[in-house]
């Protein structure tokens, strides 16, 4: 395998085939690729927002993180359609993150709730054709993640001109990886098949609803920090053809890495000289990329949020405000997903199968 393939692998990829390899050689190799990938990763994001903040303002960095994750996704996963339907549908994805979150932001409970929901259901319907990819995370993290960071006035005006930015970026990406795909496949008519009894709709309805309502509720009720306790409530309702057995143990692993990852940052953050603390985020960012298990996954994301937090409610109140806003978000997972469940059984008088897929969140 050459250097360059194995920068492409995943983090779990990797480490397998280090397991496997017999070759003392070819275990150095792929420990550093495994290395340098995350690095690379981290570099090209403070490489990307740091332009953005000084042309469009520190605000808009929320829609250059977007922009930068469905980038890094587009390399690998198409939309399942054919390439002029699935640039239309960059587009309106694009055009829904610019301007949903923020006309949510400002509405009453019920309409921000429709709003929510509808506008992230077409995102998952658009983009997620295959769930079992993982790659609706992405999106899922985006829209909770912009939804969390509204702007107004000039800053929406340059949010929107980032937006065309990363449109024109992510189009160029999607037609040069996958304009030979699903030549065959027009979208409208995915739209004319879709049926509510399809697992796939029902699990998109699912995720979008429950997301949209975690965040309205968090809106309404003034919570800081509310995209915490929805990124958390995401990663259970992201669960595709999940049991209850698999949300379970999902709910176990997601606080044992948020209590893990908040201890970790509570004690380094207090015994590193304050010249050094930048050096969290990063850091977070660079183990996520050695990371292939959920509770380590966690860990290493709840560094990164809680040094951006730290500067704005304190070291103490973020530590707090992470570890209980996720249990409020998967908590509201669980017991949404179990209503959810027994409403669609009876409607549709269907169980779900016994398995899980990650979608990746």
């Amino acid at each position: 395998m050459r250097f360059y393939d194995a920068l492409q692998l995943d983090p779990s990829i990797l480490k397998n085939k280090i397991r496997m390899s017999g070759i003392t050689k070819e275990k150095w190799k792929l420990l550093v690729a495994m290395a340098l990938r995350s690095l690379l990763i981290v570099l090209f994001a403070i490489l990307l927002i740091s332009p953005v903040a000084n042309a469009f303002g520190v605000e808009n960095n929320p829609m250059a993180v977007a922009m930068f994750c469905i980038f890094l996704g587009l390399r690998f996963v198409d939309f399942g359609c054919r390439i002029k339907d699935s640039l239309i549908n960059l587009a309106v994805v694009f055009l829904l993150l610019l301007l949903s979150p923020v006309a949510a932001t400002y509405s009453q409970p019920l309409i921000a709730a429709l709003i929510h929901f509808a506008s992230f259901f077409i995102i998952l319907f658009m983009t997620s054709d295959k769930p079992e990819l993982g790659n609706a995370g992405i999106y899922t993290f985006a829209y909770i993640y912009l939804s969390g960071n509204p702007v107004t006035g000039e800053l929406l005006l340059k949010r929107a001109e980032l937006a065309l930015v990363g449109y024109v970026l992510c189009a160029v990406l999607l037609y040069a990886k996958h304009h030979n795909k699903n030549k065959d496949v027009r979208f409208l008519d995915k739209v004319a098949e879709m049926h509510f009894s399809d697992k796939k709709i029902q699990w998109q309805i699912q995720l979008a609803l429950g997301v949209g309502l975690i965040l309205t509720l968090g809106n309404f009720l003034n919570m800081e920090r509310m995209m915490w306790a929805a990124f958390a409530g995401g990663s259970i309702l992201g669960c595709y053809s999940a049991t209850t057995s698999d949300l379970k143990k999902r709910f176990g692993q997601r606080m044992i890495g948020t209590f893990a990852g908040a201890l970790v940052f509570f004690v380094v953050y207090q015994i590193i000289p304050e010249s050094m603390r930048p050096v969290l985020g990063p850091l977070g960012g660079i183990c996520l990329g050695f990371c292939t298990d959920y509770k380590f996954k966690t860990a290493s994301n709840c560094i990164g949020a809680l040094f951006m937090a730290t500067s704005l409610y304190g070291l103490g109140q973020s530590v707090v405000l992470r570890v209980v806003n996720t249990f409020l978000g998967i908590a509201f997972g669980y017991l949404f997903f179990l209503v959810f469940q027994k409403v669609t059984d009876v409607i549709f008088n269907s169980k779900t199968p016994d398995t899980a897929e990650n979608a990746g969140l």
